[in-house]
């Protein structure tokens, strides 16, 4: 592949566009068992029969680990709700229908995204007191086998030429619980500072689904402890937040 049209930066990685291809290169700090189970979590995604992009290989380039996978022509969904403010509502409700639809999937060789957050709840430098209460509430939480995308937002679905929707980025990918997928999500909103977006998505999601608010808040205080782990300094008050906003009583 030639690596001279860039697409995307990210720390860590930049992805390329050749043809019909796209290749998302690590830099050598990326551990290899990271790269290797993205790969394994988006070939699994891939047999569900969800739009996304297919892998094509998994190589280095130039020393470097590398991703290829088909590339998808298109917008991301931030991008067209930027563009069309006032398409937002029918963006929004798109949105929400491709995550019910992946939720409605399974994957049974996907990791358990209980076994997840237990862990990163673990890898937190919360007090231990804290640390106890959340994993007691994760405990407590019903156990299911849905497909959770662990990082579904607008910059992470295509929208084509022909309106087909693609989601693109399956690292988080894991089996478990929806409303810790929509907890997530919502989150991610309040992180991009779209509170009135992530008040509008929740409730969109509630209703559709028949899922009482309640029920996605009590997966938040244990989903910003896990996303909190990603050590984003300006991310950290907020999210510390809401790992004590609910009462453990």
């Amino acid at each position: 592949m030639k690596l001279d049209t860039v697409i995307a930066e990210r720390k860590n990685k930049k992805i390329y566009k050749d043809g019909d291809l796209v290749a998302k290169v690590f830099d050598e700090s990326f551990p290899k068992s990271d790269i290797l189970n993205e790969a394994l979590n988006q070939a699994r995604v891939e047999e569900t029969g969800l739009n996304i992009p297919k892998i094509e290989e998994v190589t280095k380039i130039d020393g470097k680990w590398a991703i290829i996978s088909t590339y998808i022509e298109g917008k991301t969904l931030a991008q067209l709700m930027e563009e069309n403010p006032n398409k937002m509502d029918e963006y929004l409700e798109l949105f929400v229908n491709i995550q019910i639809d992946i939720l409605s999937k399974k994957a049974p060789l996907l990791n358990k995204l209980q076994d997840k957050m237990s862990r990163k709840i673990s890898e937190t430098d919360l007090d231990a007191t804290t640390r106890y209460e959340l994993q007691t509430r994760l405990n407590g939480m019903p156990k299911h086998t849905k497909v959770c995308h662990g990082d579904f937002n607008p910059s992470n679905v295509i929208i084509t030429p022909d309106g087909t929707p693609y989601v693109l980025d399956w690292s988080h990918a894991t089996q478990g619980n929806g409303a810790a997928d929509a907890a997530r999500t919502y989150l991610l909103f309040r992180l991009d500072k779209k509170d009135d977006l992530a008040e509008k998505y929740i409730k969109l999601f509630c209703e559709k689904t028949d899922t009482a608010r309640q029920y996605v808040d009590q997966w938040l205080p244990i989903v910003a402890a896990s996303q909190s782990v990603k050590g984003k300094p300006e991310e950290r008050e907020f999210l510390l937040s809401w790992v004590n906003v609910c009462d453990y009583q």
